[in-house]
């Protein structure tokens, strides 16, 4: 039976073959195998070699000095890590209450756990975006306090794949010595990041949204001067006293092998998703009735948010039985609810409960496409005459 064609390469995407391979070499009882943590032997040392490689890896294709980055399990640890380390440390270390700036669109690892620590004593801003899905940094800047510790927003929306300018609000909070947290899992890979320029203290950052393993991420910390945070998870001080836990040394030679990949054809591949996100929209040119949701100018090219007009998003997924698709973030997908991102930037119930998120990546080919703008166009249709 021929697999359905993978239009969610937003929700996951598959392993690079070559970072498979390379993950191979620090598993058996052949490769590999020791603990990054045991320093008395051979088996540790190399190891240890092995992550530390990883963490270069990473940092460079941010742009980070490799003592900058820790090894979290994933984008949401590291979100959980950056928000509540941040809060924490300030809290013990002075004994106030935190005030944090974030919007309403954020991830659910953000979004949760802002709402945890509004109901142990922080305060939040909870920020609209335009219309286009990105927030503006004069809403930033004028939801400031004197007491806020944090501002936490995303590069890249996961739903939508609007871009939110960073740089701009990175350097308005940097002149006001506020904190800035964003969260780049859907951004690495897919367009240029640079830490220094963009004037971030806290990257979170995940390997399975660029070809790397599932279970394992990264979170940026600023050094110079250094951005201090408390630990999360306690039990040997790992990574410099900041995220305790014995290192999966195959998983991190994976992320680190493809952050290196991502590195290497970012351009082509931004160049390459382009002409398949045109091809894409051209194909349902056809249609009536179709909603384009989010920034059609400040997004990166392979995800693409539409609403169908009388057609309900749960029909049309059924319908396109051989197209892998979402109707939102993989993290909400067990809610029939209407999408909290589409809801946040002002789209009616009815539009909401009629999109769909389709999402291109490194192995989707023309043909796909044309297959899939095709079966798109009949099933919408087919459900249209039948309402």
């Amino acid at each position: 039976m021929k697999k359905p064609v993978y239009l969610d390469y937003a929700a996951t995407t598959p392993v690079d073959p070559s970072v498979a391979m390379e993950m191979m070499k620090y598993l058996d009882p052949e490769g590999v195998f020791g603990n990054p943590a045991s320093r008395s032997h051979g088996y540790g040392w190399q190891a240890e070699a092995a992550v530390e490689n990883a963490r270069r890896q990473v940092a460079e294709l941010i742009h980070a000095d490799p003592r900058e980055i820790v090894w979290t399990s994933g984008a949401t640890e590291s979100d959980n890590l950056a928000i509540k380390g941040v809060v924490g440390q300030r809290s013990s270390a002075r004994g106030l209450k935190s005030h944090i700036v974030t919007s309403v669109i954020e991830h659910k690892a953000v979004v949760d756990t802002c709402k945890w620590l509004e109901n142990h004593g922080a305060e939040v801003t909870w920020l609209h975006p335009e219309s286009d899905g990105r927030v503006a940094p004069q809403a930033v800047v004028e939801a400031l306090r004197e007491d806020t510790a944090l501002v936490s927003l995303m590069m890249v929306n996961n739903e939508l794949g609007c871009v939110t300018d960073i740089a701009a609000i990175g350097a308005l909070l940097r002149e006001r010595g506020v904190l800035f947290h964003v969260d780049a899992a859907q951004a690495a890979g897919k367009s240029p990041i640079d830490v220094a320029s963009l004037n971030v203290d806290l990257l979170s950052l995940s390997a399975h949204k660029v070809y790397g393993p599932k279970g394992v991420g990264a979170l940026y910390v600023r050094r110079s001067p250094d951005v201090v945070i408390e630990a999360q998870i306690h039990g040997g001080g790992h990574e410099r006293g900041m995220r305790s836990g014995t290192l999966p040394t195959h998983q991190l030679v994976g992320m680190g092998k493809a952050f290196e990949l991502a590195g290497e054809c970012l351009e082509q591949e931004m160049v390459y998703l382009e002409s398949l996100r045109s091809a894409f929209l051209s194909g349902l040119g056809e249609l009536e009735g179709v909603h384009f949701n989010g920034s059609r100018e400040y997004r990166v090219p392979g995800i693409v948010n539409l609403a169908f007009e009388g057609v309900d998003a749960e029909s049309l997924m059924l319908g396109l039985r051989n197209l892998a698709v979402s109707s939102g973030s993989a993290c909400a997908s067990a809610t029939v609810e209407p999408s909290f991102v589409l809801r946040g930037i002002g789209l009616g119930d009815e539009l909401a409960h009629r999109a769909l998120r389709f999402s291109f990546g490194r192995y989707t080919s023309v043909t796909d496409i044309e297959f899939a703008c095709s079966h798109i166009v009949d099933v919408v249709r087919r459900l249209r005459a039948v309402r």
